[in-house]
């Protein structure tokens, strides 16, 4: 989202640094926490779309999630944005079981408020909310977040706290989990990867050390097609 100047949250936006202060970004680096802000399954709204092949969302839920995790981590002059580090396919895969303790138990509840999104988008800002300009869509997402956008379940700001976490997790936790690909997310915050054992001139402060780009699950080899699911 765009920037507002400061530490905080401004009255349209969340900024990308308010963000991160807010969110723990460092553990996430390492491991997926516990996943769910929510835990109870709505019934999926139907849209009438065709579903995307091998996933719970139709092609408009699609393009509503990846046009939102886009918004709250934008590509801007500080580095890549959630695009680029494959949230929303991570999410999406998460919400078809692929990855191991994944959040399939939130298909529906995903499918509705992704609905939700758009149907909100629709009456409030007149267009689709892929299609809307992205000063536009961070209205929305800013109604989202404030609980001012209608038609959620069970509200609106519960939706915004549970994608906003999902969002971290895609682009900070281990690439081996299907996000943070390219390790861009691990890029943005400065984070290395493993590296063992880390040289003294690397442990030095102020020394800026070179990115191993090499995932917890991996011995060389970078994981970011999650052959298989890490338990």
């Amino acid at each position: 989202m765009a920037r507002d100047g400061n530490d905080g949250v401004s009255d349209a936006n969340v900024t990308r640094r308010s963000l991160f202060k807010l969110s723990g970004v460092a553990g996430i680096a390492m491991a997926i926490p516990a996943a769910g802000t929510v835990h109870v399954v709505s019934a999926a709204a139907d849209s009438g779309n065709p579903p995307v092949a091998g996933l719970p969302l139709t092609t408009d839920q699609d393009a509503v999630l990846t046009a939102f995790v886009d918004r709250l981590i934008p590509t801007d002059a500080t580095g890549a944005g959630a695009v680029e580090a494959g949230v929303a396919s991570f999410i999406a895969r998460s919400l078809q079981g692929g990855l191991s303790g994944g959040l399939e138990k939130l298909a529906g509840f995903y499918t509705a408020n992704l609905a939700a999104v758009d149907a909100y988008a629709q009456t409030a800002y007149g267009g689709s909310f892929a299609s809307l300009s992205p000063t536009t869509q961070d209205s929305v997402v800013a109604d989202v977040e404030s609980g001012k956008a209608t038609g959620f379940t069970p509200d609106a700001p519960t939706f915004f706290a549970t994608i906003r976490e999902h969002t971290l997790e895609g682009m900070f936790s281990d690439p081996a989990y299907g996000g943070n690909q390219n390790f861009a997310g691990w890029d943005l915050i400065g984070y290395t990867g493993v590296v063992m054992p880390l040289p003294a001139k690397d442990q030095e402060l102020g020394v800026k050390v070179t990115p191993a780009h090499q995932s917890t699950y991996a011995k060389g080899e970078y994981p970011g097609a999650n052959k298989e699911a890490v338990a």
